[in-house]
């Protein structure tokens, strides 16, 4: 994973059931059509299917720091690989964890070859996740996750600061709030490595010409 748009389905029910599939595929449509990266992060229970009939990168939205075994209701990123997912997002927003949880999956993905990307709420928490060298971590301010008010327009010092805070121990992308292109296009200049985005694809009237929209804004870089 180099410069991933990383679509996150979340759990709204636009994507239930084989929704998440028509979603995926739509994905697949554009990165094939446009030459892109793009990654999804369906709901957990249909990582299995998506991995197996829709060749695109799959990752989990959440993974827990739990024991590979006896262990009950909790995902582990090695059963999580053996469906198929190649990485995680870690810490969004909406399921926090505990900084040594995050510290010790990252170091755990790590080791049996997952892409670890760990959600930030602001340039501090960047700098302390990127002690644990996550591949990348994703700058996201809560305030404006699903507001339609894009990161790079309110407030452009949280990307550039956080990719000063990360130096070069980790790859920063940014979300929360990506709508259009232009959005797009200028998380890309101020030095974002890719894209996560969620609700501006997901409660789109068509998937496959709003993805297209956001991915033709990573390639003008």
């Amino acid at each position: 994973m180099k410069r991933p748009l990383i679509i996150n389905f979340k759990n709204y029910e636009d994507v239930s059931a084989d929704k998440a599939i028509t979603l995926a595929k739509s994905a697949l449509n554009v990165a094939e059509k446009l030459k892109i990266e793009i990654v999804v992060a369906p709901p957990q229970p249909v990582v299995a299917l998506i991995a197996k009939n829709v060749q695109l990168p799959v990752i989990c939205q959440h993974l827990d720091n739990e024991k590979v075994g006896p262990s009950t209701g909790f995902i582990v990123p090695e059963i999580a690989k053996s469906y198929g997912a190649i990485g995680s997002l870690i810490n969004h927003s909406e399921h926090r964890m505990e900084m040594s949880s995050i510290a010790s999956l990252v170091e755990r993905m790590r080791k049996i070859g997952m892409t670890s990307i760990v959600c930030a709420q602001e340039p501090r928490e960047v700098i302390e996740v990127s002690s644990f060298q996550p591949d990348f971590i994703a700058i996201e301010p809560p305030e404006l996750i699903g507001s339609g008010r894009a990161v790079s327009k309110e407030n452009p010092a949280i990307i550039t600061k956080s990719i000063q805070g990360a130096g070069s121990r980790s790859s920063v992308i940014c979300g929360a709030g990506i709508t259009d292109k232009d959005d797009v296009v200028k998380a890309m200049e101020l030095g974002s490595q890719g894209i996560l985005v969620a609700s501006s694809i997901v409660k789109a009237n068509s998937w496959e010409k709003k993805i297209t929209e956001l991915a033709s804004g990573m390639m003008t870089q």
